[in-house]
């Protein structure tokens, strides 16, 4: 394997419009099953940014999108991938079972002393060192729960609690448009439920919980988004794969 190329702040981080006011923020030189999917949705009062990627370079200063408003930014879950520029936004969302690391994130806590390694780039930015990699603290306002709203002013987004990947993932879903936020629980491509504090019971649950939900698209954590017909096969291809397996569904109280 030949050297991969250097790769400088201002080559870092693509953007991609979508509809309904959704733009995807990503970082292309990261090799897809690492790559997270960040997601800008502009509302008439507030902006929300949804996941913030690696946090070796600048969101605010390379991205001129996520300083043009007011901005609410929420983790779906405090994977690395997912909370390394959250430092940078005052106004921070996460679920109450992860605040914790979000304030306090520990590479053991966020899966990156596992995973953050040159092994995930397909270009190596200026300036990455394995071994000097981690996360600023950024302890969240506001501490998010089930069937709470994330309020744009003209755009209201509820909060569903995803527990499996991790204990506090969160989706936001949109019901005026269908559009559904999914973080790490749902994307088209293979889904972890091994890492540290995954649990494949409560995954089935909240799979199992989500598979009805009106849903025009869903923008996931990773990989490209898709429609409700995929949707449903991505449950439906897990739930089986895991009962096949003979995994089951904790039982309730």
């Amino acid at each position: 394997m030949g050297t991969l190329p250097v790769i400088d702040a201002p080559d870092w981080y693509e953007t991609i419009r979508m509809s309904d006011g959704v733009t995807l923020i990503h970082e292309p030189w990261i090799k897809p099953f690492f790559r997270c999917n960040m997601w800008h949705v502009r509302g008439r009062d507030r902006d929300l940014l949804f996941d913030t990627g690696l946090g070796h370079f600048s969101l605010r200063r390379h991205v001129p999108l996520v300083t043009e408003r007011k901005l609410t930014c929420v983790a779906s879950h405090t994977h690395f991938d997912h909370i390394g520029c959250h430092h940078e936004f005052p106004d921070r969302c996460v679920h109450a079972a992860e605040a914790e690391i979000l304030a306090d994130p520990r590479n053991e806590w966020t899966a990156a002393g596992t995973y953050a390694t040159d092994e995930m780039f397909d270009g190596m930015p200026q300036g990455w060192d394995t071994a000097r990699y981690s996360i600023l603290p950024a302890p969240a306002g506001r501490l998010l729960a089930h069937g709470d709203v994330v309020d744009l002013g003209d755009r209201a987004f509820e909060v569903i609690h995803t527990p499996g990947h991790s204990p506090g993932g969160i989706a936001l879903h949109e019901k005026k448009t269908g559009i559904l936020l999914s973080g790490d629980i749902i994307y088209d491509g293979p889904l972890i439920d091994d890492v540290y504090h995954s649990d494949i019971s409560d995954y089935m649950a909240t799979l199992l919980s989500m598979r009805d939900l009106d849903v025009a698209v869903v923008h996931g954590g990773h990989f490209p988004s898709f429609g409700k017909v995929r949707y449903r096969q991505l449950v439906d291809e897990y739930l089986a794969q895991k009962r096949q397996a003979g995994c089951h569904l904790r039982p309730g109280p």
